[in-house]
């Protein structure tokens, strides 16, 4: 008779640290036009290597990339040839995984669940989107019966729709409030810039243009400083006729990589490895897919709950902006004003963009940054919508919390 298996013992899991290529703009005039998305996630890989040489190549157990369009140089199970092409050891496996806009933040709770479970010691986990390459909704074919049974209103299908439905859910949520919520994150985006804060997550990555050459990308391209809410009351509603949703007020399509480390925090001891913070919970929750933007809010109340917090517990809040409308959606639901310095206190995706796949690393390289300025903060939150109606939570601990206040 065999001897009863060892248990599993659950063990803390540590965010280490967390870089992301510069974001462009997709299409022809985007600075990674001719870049491949796979070279993108090879170069944030490589960086996070270089920066850290106190972790060896072969304790990296597992790399997890998000991709929402999986074909062409997004494809082949990216995880695994994104490893090879960076230089891992051919024993790191690898693979790919879809939750649309929060495949980034899927791939690290499911490479942080298996350390947690004693599976994996040290994970890489991210994502990736080029859409200027692969356009959101390239190649796929919805089942008919989504529309022929009604199982779902063919709003739930255009991501700008569904923000318009949740203007109609949530009328006090005006266009001026959303404009003047973008306008914000412009300006927030473009103080941070200035101060330093952005630079530290980028990894430059070089270039090729069959005009113009070689180049070298070092900076976000989406980002529209001195934005005004004159300037945003202009702008056509595309969704809708007098409607409320432009592309002032919402995230760019956009093209870009992330990538974090991942590992046990007794591991991350061993090695030497920072801790930026600790994983303390997280939710995935689905919704209405007419109103997919209220999906943090249901995703949120969950993690929390499952954490023992309350949100008065949170001191700081990434949450990405797919659309400002949603944003706003979730603070009026916890009674938070729209101006409260605790949100994406550097700005968010209506100024640096989005990226699908790939936001949730940014989020969370964000507020690890950003704990490391805070020790007077414990807890805070990583946050997004996600298509087909679904909300995602994340919450982290800071491992600098002085212990004084929440």
């Amino acid at each position: 008779m065999a001897a009863p298996a060892a248990q599993a013992r659950v063990r803390n899991v540590v965010f280490v640290d967390g870089v992301r290529t510069p974001f462009g703009k997709a299409g022809p005039k985007g600075i990674f036009a001719e870049t491949r998305a796979d070279d993108l996630v090879v170069k944030v890989i490589r960086e996070l290597l270089r920066r850290h040489p106190e972790l060896p190549p072969e304790r990296v157990d597992e790399v997890a990339i998000a991709a929402t369009t999986q074909i062409g140089d997004q494809g082949l199970t990216i995880g695994r040839t994104a490893a090879l092409l960076a230089g891992l050891p051919k024993s790191v496996p690898g693979y790919s995984i879809d939750r649309m806009c929060a495949g980034a933040m899927t791939a690290v709770t499911t490479a942080a669940s298996g350390i947690a479970f004693g599976a994996y010691d040290v994970a890489i986990a991210g994502g990736v989107e080029h859409m200027g390459r692969h356009p959101m909704g390239e190649g796929v074919d919805p089942n008919p019966r989504f529309l022929s049974d009604k199982i779902v209103d063919p709003s739930a299908l255009i991501m700008g729709s569904t923000a318009e439905n949740l203007h109609d859910r949530f009328p006090a949520i005006t266009k001026e409030r959303t404009d003047a919520y973008a306008a914000a994150s412009q300006a927030k985006y473009a103080d941070a810039l200035k101060n330093g804060k952005i630079d530290p997550d980028l990894v430059p990555v070089a270039t090729r243009s069959a005009e113009h050459g070689w180049g070298l990308a070092t900076a976000d391209e989406p980002p529209r400083p001195g934005t005004s809410v004159a300037d945003l009351a202009k702008l056509k509603t595309p969704f809708r006729p007098h409607g409320r949703v432009t592309a002032g007020n919402a995230a760019g399509l956009n093209d870009g990589a992330t990538g974090c480390i991942l590992a046990g925090e007794d591991t991350a001891e061993e090695l030497g490895l920072p801790v930026g913070m600790r994983l303390v919970s997280y939710s995935f929750l689905g919704v209405e897919p007419e109103v997919m933007g209220v999906g943090p809010v249901p995703a949120t109340e969950k993690a929390l709950a499952r954490a023992g917090l309350t949100i008065d517990d949170i001191g700081l809040f990434e949450i990405n902006e797919a659309f400002a409308v949603q944003v706003l959606a979730f603070l009026d639901h916890f009674g938070i004003a729209d101006d409260d310095p605790r949100v994406n206190q550097w700005g968010g995706a209506i100024a640096v963009g989005h990226p699908l796949a790939s936001s949730g690393v940014r989020l969370m390289t964000q507020l690890s940054r950003q704990f490391a300025e805070r020790p007077d903060v414990r807890y805070g939150i990583t946050t997004m919508c996600i298509g087909i109606g679904m909300g995602g939570t994340v919450i982290w601990e800071n491992p600098h919390w002085d212990g004084e206040a929440k």
